[in-house]
């Protein structure tokens, strides 16, 4: 059996183990992609999940953005954002960077209203910083805009890691 014919035959809750994070702490986007089986191919299967986000109303957004941990600081995370975290070396912080990821936590939650997120996949802390410390002087909605397109990247990486 391929893939495809054991995605499409999945129960509703092994399709929930597999990509109900997707989307971080969102099953809601996963529930109504299993709705929609079934798939053709793995493209089909994402351009579904992703076209479901992408069409999503902004408070709905905005409760996903929510959902994502701090950069650096946060102590509980899902399985995904451990992983990815740790990929970029974000818990091995000197005590100066560790110090100004909290500040810029702090800062940009505080103008935005939800948390600094990128997809730090290929990078590594100084970048993440770097971008930090850039998008933190972006308006709300070049913000907004941003936020959406780096959990997209990050929902593409993962998707992509499931197969």
């Amino acid at each position: 059996m391929n893939l495809m014919d054991k995605i499409n035959k999945m129960t509703e809750s092994e399709f929930m183990s597999v990509f109900g994070n997707v989307f971080e702490k969102t099953i809601w986007i996963a529930k109504k992609t299993y709705t929609l089986i079934p798939f053709k191919n793995y493209d089909e299967l994402s351009s579904k999940i992703l076209e479901i986000y992408e069409n999503s109303t902004k408070e709905k957004h905005l409760e996903i953005f929510n959902s994502h941990p701090d950069l650096a600081v946060e102590k509980v995370l899902t399985k995904d954002s451990r992983k990815e975290q740790n990929s970029a070396e974000l818990y091995q912080c000197s005590k100066e960077q560790l110090e100004e990821f909290k500040k810029l936590n702090i800062e940009y939650k505080k103008k935005f209203l939800f948390p600094f997120i990128i997809a730090v996949k290929g990078k590594n802390k100084d970048e993440i910083l770097n971008n930090f410390r850039q998008r933190i002087t972006n308006n709300i909605n070049s913000e907004f805009i941003e936020t959406k397109n780096q959990v997209k990247k990050i929902a593409s990486f993962r998707l992509n890691e499931i197969i």
